[in-house]
């Protein structure tokens, strides 16, 4: 798919609009309920999905349906992502009237991440067929992984990211408000929120791997990649505020995952076979028959779980 440069700037000035818009509404660093954040995650789900039939009228249903392909299955590894959320902010106590700015700026270098990776990861796939081998085996590695290792998560203090810049960077380990650096005894020094920051953005950095390999795994259009994921993730952080309080219910997902990341790996590899590539709507009807089994799997196991559904269920780790 070929696409002009007025494309990726129109999209680049709606995506900046949207993240302005969200960082206008909530420049008060004010604790996020669940109503709210449902509110938000029904906002920015209905701009992805509004995207989608854009291009639908533009480019056709098959390109359509390769961008809703790339969506949903970036939208079901994000849920992965809350889990991760939830353990640094508990780790690190992180107040629930701060989370939503570090989670802001995490998505920020989140979409710088997957620009790089898109970029990086489809010119390879166009000059040497042998990497969709390599990045199928990765996907399929990596959903053994989150199958069969799921919860082993390392404590953020060992993040290698997080100590190098504890040592280079002067660090107070304390929270200064919503502030990422303050001036103590004369010179500048990073505040602990600065450390949650970076500790999200290298996690993240990971997921990211992931995530784009398993969309080009789809199509390896650099413009339907990156806007499948730039859509999905301008919703992570209202994903995160709607299901910390619901974690604990969703006990197999991570299977789910598993198989759908395992699913793309294959399917990169066959599309460098006489196999071919699978067809869009096999590939999407995969992805949501998976997502939605694993869900309901994971409710009907917990269904007995003492779960608040109220306002407060949907509280954030740390408040």
């Amino acid at each position: 798919m070929s696409v002009a440069w007025w494309a990726w700037v129109a999209v680049m000035a709606v995506v900046a609009v949207m993240l302005a818009v969200d960082l206008l509404s909530h420049r008060d660093n004010h604790v996020i309920g669940f109503r709210e954040a449902a509110v938000w995650s029904g906002v920015w789900i209905a701009a992805g999905l509004l995207f989608g039939m854009i291009l639908w009228w533009w480019q056709g249903g098959e390109v359509a349906g390769t961008y809703f392909a790339g969506y949903l299955i970036e939208k079901a590894l994000s849920i992965d992502n809350v889990f991760v959320f939830a353990l640094l902010f508990t780790t690190f106590a992180v107040p629930a009237a701060l989370q939503h700015k570090v989670l802001f700026w995490g998505v920020i270098g989140a979409l710088a991440f997957r620009l790089v990776f898109v970029l990086v990861g489809a010119e390879l796939l166009e000059r040497f067929f042998w990497t969709a081998y390599l990045f199928g085996a990765f996907l399929v590695y990596t959903g053994y992984k989150m199958a069969f290792r799921h919860g082993a998560q390392a404590s953020p203090d060992r993040n290698p990211v997080v100590r190098l810049v504890r040592r280079i960077i002067p660090t107070d380990p304390r929270y200064h408000g919503d502030r990422f650096f303050v001036r103590l005894d004369g010179r500048r020094v990073a505040t602990l929120l600065f450390v949650v920051l970076l500790a999200i953005e290298a996690t993240d950095l990971i997921f990211a791997i992931d995530s784009v390999a398993a969309i080009l795994a789809i199509t390896t259009s650099t413009f339907i990649v990156w806007t499948a994921n730039a859509f999905a993730v301008l919703g992570l952080r209202s994903l995160y505020f709607c299901l910390a309080g619901l974690l604990r219910r969703f006990v197999h997902l991570h299977y789910g995952l598993a198989v759908l990341l395992a699913f793309a790996g294959v399917k990169l590899i066959a599309s460098e076979t006489p196999i071919g590539k699978l067809p869009i709507p096999l590939t999407l009807g995969v992805i949501v028959v998976t997502i939605a089994a694993s869900i309901i799997w994971s409710l009907l196991a917990t269904r007995d779980a003492d779960v608040d559904t109220s306002a407060d269920a949907g509280r954030p780790a740390g408040s």
